[in-house]
C-alpha cells in the first residue's frame, strides 16, 4: 500500500537538480576541439520515456507541421461544396478537439523536458565554473600578484571581437518571424476585435446554430494551426539553443583543458545542487495535473473516451448531438490544459531565470577577482532597459494569464458551462455553448503561450551570448598566462582553436 501511495504522490513532486560537468582529462598536448566535447542531451533511462520523447520531437518536426497544414487547407476547400451541411463544421470541431487534446500532452511533456534540460545545463556549467576558479587561484599563487595583475591588464586592454550565436537556417528564421507576429500584443488585440465583431453580428443572425458553428469552425482551425506551430517553434528553438550550448561547452571545455595543463589539477568537478521551487498547495495540484498529462495517462484517457463515444453512437443514431459530444468533452479538457500550460510555462521560467542569473553572477565574480572586463549587462537589466509599451502590456497580460488563480477560474468556467449545458438537456445548442467559449478562450491562451515563449527565448539567447563572451575573455587570459609560462610557442591559442569550428 505504501508503494502505491508513493507512486501516486510522485507526479508533480519537486526535487533537487543535482548535476556535474564531465571532468576532462588533460593530455600532454592540447589539440583543440578534438578533445572538447559539445553539449549532449542526457538520454532518459526508461524505455517508455525515451519513446514518448521521440514522439514529442516528431510532433515538432517540419514534415508533421506541413502535413497538418495541408489537412487544414484541404478542409477549407471542402467547405466550398459542403458549407451548408452540418457535418463540415462539426468535423473540424471534433478533429480539432481530439487533435488539441493529444497535442496538450505532447506540449506539456515538451515544456517539462525543456525545463529539466535547462536546469541540468546550469548545474553542469556552475560545477565547472567552481573548478575554474580553483585552478585560477592556484595559478595566481604561483605567478604572484604583480605578474597576475600585469597579464590581466594586458588582456583587458586588448579589443575583443563581437560575440555572435550560431545562425538559424532560413526555415527556422521564418518560424521565428511568424512567432513574433503571432505573439505580439497587437495580434492579441486583433483577435479580441474579431470576437467583438462576431458578437455584434449575433442579433442580425438571430444567434442561430449556424452563426455559432461559423465561429466554432474558425477558432477550431486557428487552434489546429497554433498547436502545430507551437510544437515546431519550441522544437526549432530548442535545437538552436542546443547548438549555442555546444559552443559554450566547447569554450568551457577548452578553458578547463588549458587550466588543467597549466596546474596539473586532476580533481573532478563537484556536483551543483539547484533546490526545487517552492510551491503553494494550488500550484502543487496544478503541477501534479501537468505531470499526469505529460505522460501516457492523458492519451489513455482520451482513447477510453473515444471507445465509449463510439459505443454510444448507435443509441444516439449518430446524430448531430453525438458528433458534438466528443468535441464537447475534449474541448472542455483542452480548455483546462490551456490554462495549465501557460501557468507551467511561467512557473518554470520563475525557476530557470534565477538559476541562469546565479551562473552569470559566478562568472562576474571570477572576472572581477582577475581584474578582467565584464562588459555585458545582465540579461534581465538589458531586457528592462529596452522594453517598449507593447512589451510591458504583453508582460502584464502574460502575468495575469499565468497566475494560479487564473487556472482556478478556468475550472470554475468549465463547471459553469457544464451546468448551462445540463439545464439545456445537452441539446445541440447546449453543446455549442460548451464548445464555443472554450474554443475562443483556449485560442487566446495558445497565442499567449507563443508570447511567453518568445520572451523566454529572447532572454535565454541573451544569457548564452553573455556566457560565450565571458568565456572568451577567460580563455584569452589563460592564453596569456600560458605564454608567460613559456608554453605559448608550443601550443596554438585556445580561442583560435575553438573559433575554427
Amino acid at each position: 500500500m505504501s508503494a502505491i501511495l508513493q507512486a501516486l504522490r510522485r507526479p508533480g513532486a519537486t526535487r533537487d537538480v543535482i548535476a556535474a560537468a564531465p571532468t576532462l582529462s588533460c593530455k600532454p598536448e592540447f589539440n583543440g576541439d578534438a578533445e572538447v566535447p559539445g553539449y549532449e542531451v542526457k538520454a532518459k533511462s526508461g524505455l517508455l520515456d525515451r519513446a514518448l520523447d521521440r514522439v514529442v520531437r516528431a510532433s515538432g518536426s517540419a514534415p508533421v507541421f506541413v502535413f497538418i497544414q495541408s489537412l487544414l487547407v484541404a478542409w477549407a476547400f471542402l467547405g466550398i461544396p459542403f458549407y451548408n451541411t452540418t457535418i463540415w463544421p462539426v468535423v473540424i470541431s471534433d478533429a480539432q478537439a481530439i487533435f488539441s487534446y493529444g497535442f496538450d500532452s505532447l506540449l506539456m511533456r515538451q515544456q517539462l523536458n525543456g525545463y529539466n534540460e535547462n536546469l541540468v545545463v546550469v548545474a553542469e556549467i556552475r560545477s565547472r565554473a567552481r573548478s575554474t576558479r580553483r585552478m585560477l587561484a592556484a595559478i595566481q599563487a604561483r605567478l604572484g600578484t604583480a605578474d597576475f595583475q600585469r597579464i590581466a591588464a594586458s588582456v583587458a586592454s586588448q579589443p575583443m571581437q563581437e560575440v555572435s550565436l550560431p545562425k538559424e537556417n532560413l526555415f527556422t528564421r521564418c518560424i521565428t518571424w511568424t512567432a513574433n507576429a503571432l505573439g505580439h500584443i497587437y495580434f492579441v488585440v486583433f483577435f479580441w476585435a474579431c470576437m467583438i465583431v462576431w458578437l455584434a453580428l449575433g442579433p442580425m443572425n438571430e444567434w442561430s446554430n449556424q452563426y455559432q458553428l461559423d465561429i466554432n469552425s474558425a477558432t477550431s482551425a486557428l487552434m489546429v494551426f497554433i498547436f502545430s506551430f507551437l510544437a515546431i517553434l519550441r522544437e526549432r528553438h530548442a535545437d538552436h539553443l542546443r547548438l549555442c550550448l555546444t559552443s559554450v561547452y566547447h569554450l568551457d571545455g577548452a578553458l578547463e583543458l588549458r587550466l588543467r595543463a597549466l596546474t596539473s589539477d586532476t580533481i573532478p568537478h563537484s556536483p551543483t545542487v539547484i533546490p526545487p521551487l517552492k510551491l503553494n498547495p494550488l500550484q502543487r495540484a496544478i503541477t501534479y495535473y501537468a505531470d499526469v498529462v505529460g505522460t501516457l495517462v492523458g492519451i489513455a484517457l482520451l482513447l477510453a473516451v473515444l471507445i465509449i463515444w463510439a459505443c454510444i453512437g448507435p443509441a444516439l443514431h449518430f446524430n448531430a448531438n453525438w458528433w458534438l459530444l466528443i468535441g464537447t468533452y475534449a474541448g472542455l479538457v483542452g480548455l483546462n490544459d490551456g490554462f495549465v500550460l501557460r501557468h507551467m510555462q511561467a512557473l518554470h521560467r520563475r525557476h530557470e531565470d534565477p538559476a541562469f542569473a546565479a551562473l552569470a553572477g559566478d562568472d562576474r565574480v571570477t572576472l572581477s577577482e582577475l581584474g578582467l572586463p565584464c562588459s555585458t549587462q545582465s540579461s534581465d537589466d538589458e531586457a528592462c532597459a529596452t522594453k517598449s509599451l507593447s512589451a510591458r502590456v504583453s508582460e502584464r497580460v502574460n502575468a495575469v494569464c499565468a497566475h494560479e488563480a487564473t487556472v482556478l477560474s478556468g475550472v470554475l468556467l468549465i463547471v459553469a458551462l457544464l451546468v448551462v449545458a445540463s439545464v439545456m438537456h445537452w441539446s445541440e445548442t447546449g453543446q455549442l455553448v460548451c464548445n464555443i467559449p472554450p474554443s475562443i478562450v483556449e485560442s487566446f491562451f495558445m497565442v499567449i503561450l507563443i508570447t511567453g515563449h518568445n520572451a523566454s527565448d529572447r532572454l535565454r539567447r541573451a544569457n548564452l551570448r553573455d556566457m560565450l563572451e565571458r568565456r572568451r575573455v577567460l580563455l584569452a587570459f589563460v592564453d596569456a598566462v600560458a605564454e608567460t609560462a613559456g608554453s605559448g610557442s608550443e601550443k596554438s591559442s585556445a580561442v583560435e582553436e575553438v573559433e575554427r569550428e
